[in-house]
């Protein structure tokens, strides 16, 4: 089954201008105005306060147009059920970069360990940019886990609580792909996991800012 005409909406703060290309012509790009390009490869803009942020969608058959002034219509024709499905995913995908450049993502990460205390270094690699997390003595171990933040993504320790990291930035899939990095490099291999609980953990997801 195919439906004709299928749209989700999405409302577009005032301090934030959204430029979209699609496969037309973009001529030039205007604050919250939406053009069209003749492009095969569509993305989408978001800017804020917080910075810009850029998202390639040219994998996704959908078209944009602005029924009005400040809000966003993505559209598909003739699409089947799991087609239909990408409209939300576009949307939603579009809506936490709104969030992003507005307020930004927070991570909490905490430490857990039940005889060896967990050493975690933070240093920042001077040649690419990127924050790197060294993390000693998990369960005993001697090796030295490394992990490398994405771009864009801050890591920092918790000022006020013992034993916490702070994973930032305005993009969600990088911040949330960094936290999920440090957790996953911190397993227990080839004991039971049941009674050994250590690692790192997300304790918290939220906003850098509250509102803006």
């Amino acid at each position: 089954m195919r439906y004709i005409h299928s749209a989700q909406e999405l409302s577009i703060p005032d301090k934030v201008s959204v430029h979209i290309k699609t496969r037309i012509i973009t001529v030039r790009l205007y604050y919250n105005t939406v053009l069209r390009s003749r492009t095969n490869l569509p993305g989408a803009k978001v800017t804020g306060p917080r910075g810009k942020l850029t998202k390639n969608l040219g994998h996704l058959a959908v078209a944009f147009t602005q029924p009005k002034k400040d809000v966003i219509s993505i559209e598909m024709h003739h699409g089947a059920r799991k087609s239909i499905a990408a409209l939300r995913t576009v949307r939603s995908i579009i809506n936490n970069m709104i969030t992003g450049v507005t307020k930004g993502f927070k991570y909490k990460m905490r430490y857990v360990y039940a005889h060896f205390p967990i050493n975690v270094n933070i240093d920042k690699n001077s040649e690419t940019e990127l924050y790197e997390v060294e993390i000693r003595n998990f369960i005993g171990e001697k090796i030295v886990r490394r992990v490398v933040m994405q771009s864009g993504v801050t890591v920092e320790a918790s000022k006020n609580v013992k034993d916490q990291l702070e994973v930032t930035g305005n993009d969600l899939e990088r911040v949330s792909q960094s936290a999920a990095d440090i957790q996953q490099i911190c397993r227990v291999k080839n004991k039971d996991i049941r009674k050994f609980l250590d690692g790192l953990y997300v304790s918290e997801r939220g906003n850098i800012t509250d509102e803006v």
